[in-house]
């Protein structure tokens, strides 16, 4: 049982690694780009992670861990910020190869800003809650950050491949939150979440793993783009 979380973390990452080096994806061939971006956001979430942690807001099951610890996380949980932006920019990397459009720009115009304005109301009614809080915070200013001061059009393609997602998203925080385990990987405080749960996966995470993905594409994708030529 103690290697529960890490073969988790491992099953996540083992398809897209070794598929990383097919010669019609050659995802490999960016890791310049991902690896920069990957450390700079699990730096930001490590940081939120071992704050709420101190707080209470969440915990982790030592019967499911190795028992390595930095800090107050455990080694699995550290490498969950490198496996599953791996795993979601990967995904992002291949299905961005065959999909053109994804949706219109002006049902994207539209969209963007409702979802934000969604997200900020739900940090406002939830103020006394932590989680819901923050993530309601962080996610609509990314949001804001990417679509309109740094102008990047990508986020439409991003919320149809997040959509996609979200269906290995269940698996794995199924798994983590205790689907088909005696009990949770990973345990939250009911007073500091709102209480809905899709299975028995907290709402919030997954506005938490969108904010995760969106800020390691963010990084990774202003990191790939082709360096301008210096005209002579």
């Amino acid at each position: 049982m103690k290697y529960t979380y890490l073969l988790i973390n491992l099953f996540t990452i083992i398809v897209p690694f070794l598929f990383s080096f097919h010669p019609k994806l050659n995802f490999y061939k960016t890791w310049r780009a991902f690896f920069p971006a990957v450390t700079i956001s699990g730096l930001l979430f490590i940081l939120w992670d071992v704050y709420f942690t101190g707080l209470g807001v969440w915990g982790f099951n030592p019967d499911y861990l190795v028992g390595i610890y930095i800090s107050n996380l455990p080694l699995e949980e550290i490498l969950f910020f490198f496996c599953i932006p791996y795993a979601c920019v990967f995904t992002y990397h291949c299905l961005d190869l065959f999909i053109n459009r994804a949706i219109g720009d002006k049902t994207e115009a539209i969209l963007t800003p409702v979802l934000i304005l969604i997200f900020l109301i739900a940090a406002a009614f939830n103020y006394d809650k932590i989680y819901p809080l923050v993530t309601f915070i962080i996610l609509p200013v990314s949001m804001i950050l990417t679509r309109y001061l740094f102008k990047q059009r990508w986020i439409s393609k991003f919320y149809v491949i997040y959509a996609v997602l979200l269906f290995p998203f269940l698996i794995v925080n199924g798994l983590l939150t205790g689907t088909g385990l005696k009990a949770p990987v990973v345990w939250y405080n009911e007073q500091e979440i709102i209480g809905l749960r899709i299975m028995t996966i907290p709402v919030e995470d997954v506005f938490y793993g969108m904010a995760l993905i969106l800020i390691n594409l963010q990084i990774y994708l202003y990191l790939k783009r082709p360096a301008k030529k210096i005209s002579g």
